[in-house]
């Protein structure tokens, strides 16, 4: 499994991602339907940033769906990030390149390889996670210029995040056309789709070959762009990596979101939109900071006409094709026993308070024989809680539809921290949604895949990584490449991936140093958890 060719080809990569800027100064001009943007070129990968797909969400338009970008004269130099959309500093990993925050963030980045404009390259679209509330396109792990020397036109893209992204309101609804509020990320993430759409081609992508791929948050992102009808015909492809909107968490209705807004205008002592429209976006940030609920996503009406369990029950949703999974460790053990002890008779109570009518059964799926096992167990039940659960459920609803699903379970840990990283970078917390913590089960921590999958490992010098991880890096980034090329991960190089489906043998992929296709051993437990949670 080990291949010295694919070390190579991977470090490599790693190599490529720090080369300098091409020496003839000549500098990558792309017209676009809206005008000119001229980005900056490094060893034959183009790179335009901070390309605005829409107007900025400010004044009069915050708190609305996202209007298309208004043309403009002459050339735009787009060779740096745009300010990250509105947030408070939650995740201590997050690296940003770009410059401070903004409401005026609605901006892409794409890296292609292009030469011509005429190549009808593949094209891959990355939502960033972070809980709905923080994130940016500017991460380090995000960076597209490992995927585009695979032959990808890679592109992310920045969406509103917390309160200037999610909150609803009854004004809000009163004045909307599709009398609906909330979820203007989402919208923001299908605006940006369409402006992709329309112009990926000068870039030398191909329109009708764009796959959308996130994780954590990103991951909750694609399942929802999969469920709502406004993105139609906008992408043939899509990657989820840990998270979906078909979770054990109910989403709330449009009514209850509303309640949500106007806690938070009272909260501020502010009684009309005009007036929270005046306040200055620091201002709502903090406020909302101390809003306990945080701002939800909707069934608005508009983006979710229904909630997306019934657009998978009655098929409509995107019929495309999904590589979808998770990983080992999402969450800790702590996240069940607390600050407990890890024994056998503290899981016993734990279950018992977790789950006080069905104990019984969750201990008969979740099976601990003594205290050495509790540990492994806890964080088995812990991960499938936050996430693995939610993302279970997609892959199966989708395959239900009888649609190609390839499922992975990802469980290569990160190595050890840096010898040379100070004490306060050692404390970073994963990213993603708050409630995934790290335990001490010494599994894939939630979004530990991202810098595997996209090629970017040297871009984080928190861990010493090693010849192995090198590996992992290079069978998962294959896999997502050929993915994005032809929809299906298999290819030469990489070890033979199956469709799910239900009824095959070996239906998962564990991806890992050892990479090999397997039975799905946990079957009864999220038949279960859907079972109670669906009552």
């Amino acid at each position: 499994m080990k291949s010295i060719i694919s070390l190579s080809v991977s470090l490599l990569l790693s190599v490529a991602v720090f080369s300098q800027l091409t020496s003839d100064g000549s500098l990558p001009t792309v017209k676009t339907a809206s005008g000119t943007v001229q980005g900056i070129q490094r060893s034959g990968i183009a790179m335009f940033k901070g390309v605005a797909y829409a107007q900025p969400p400010v004044g009069e338009l915050r708190w609305k769906e996202p209007q298309p970008v208004k043309n403009w004269e002459g050339t735009r130099k787009v060779d740096h990030f745009a300010a990250r959309a509105m947030q408070l500093p939650i995740f201590s990993d997050m690296n940003f390149r770009s410059s401070g925050v903004s409401e005026d963030c609605l901006y892409l980045n794409i890296w292609t390889p292009s030469k011509t404009g005429k190549e009808e390259l593949p094209v891959l679209v990355y939502f960033y996670g972070g809980g709905l509330k923080a994130g940016d396109g500017s991460e380090f792990r995000y960076d597209g210029e490992s995927m585009a020397r695979r032959g990808v036109v890679s592109i992310t893209v920045n969406y509103r995040l917390g309160i200037f992204g999610f909150m609803a309101h009854p004004e809000l609804t009163k004045e909307s056309p599709h009398h609906s509020s909330g979820n203007y990320g989402f919208l923001d993430q299908t605006e940006a789709l369409r402006w992709i759409h329309k112009n990926i081609a000068a870039f030398g992508g191909n329109p009708d070959n764009i796959t959308i791929a996130g994780e954590s948050a990103g991951s909750f992102s694609v399942s929802a762009q999969i469920v709502s009808p406004l993105p139609a015909n906008l992408f043939a492809a899509a990657i989820g990596e840990s998270g979906s909107v078909l979770g054990l968490r109910p989403i709330a209705t449009l009514q209850e979101a509303e309640k949500i807004g106007l806690r938070f205008s009272d909260s501020v002592r502010v009684h009309s939109l005009r007036e929270l429209r005046a306040m200055s976006s620091d201002q709502i940030l903090q406020a909302s900071a101390k809003s306990p609920m945080g701002f939800p996503i909707d069934i608005d009406g508009y983006f979710f006409p229904e909630s997306p369990f019934a657009s998978y029950k009655t098929g409509k949703v995107a019929r495309v094709p999904l590589l979808v999974g998770w990983n080992s460790e999402e969450s800790g053990w702590q996240a069940i026993l607390g600050k407990e002890e890890s024994t056998k008779e503290n899981w016993i109570s734990a279950i018992k308070k977790l789950y006080p009518s069905n104990a019984e059964e969750i201990l008969k799926r979740y099976v601990v024989n003594n205290d050495s096992d509790v540990q492994s167990v806890a964080t088995s039940l812990a991960s499938d809680r936050f996430i693995g659960f939610d993302t279970w459920k997609w892959a199966n609803e989708h395959a239900r539809l009888n649609l190609p699903v390839y499922r992975y379970f990802y469980t290569q840990p990160r190595p050890a921290v840096h010898a040379n990283f100070s004490t306060a970078e050692k404390t970073a917390e994963p990213s993603g949604l708050k409630s995934g913590v790290a335990g001490e089960f010494h599994g894939a921590v939630h979004s530990a895949e991202i810098e595997y999958a996209l090629g970017n490992l040297p871009t984080n010098t928190v861990f010493d990584w090693k010849a192995d991880d090198y590996l992992v890096s290079d069978i998962m980034q294959n896999y997502f490449a050929n993915f994005v090329k032809t929809h299906n991960p298999n290819g030469l190089g990489v070890p033979y991936w199956p469709l799910y489906q239900e009824w095959q043998k070996e239906p998962v992929q564990w991806i890992g140093v050892d990479t090999y296709r397997a039975a799905e051993t946990n079957r009864d437990r999220y038949i279960y958890l859907n079972q109670i949670n669906s009552k």
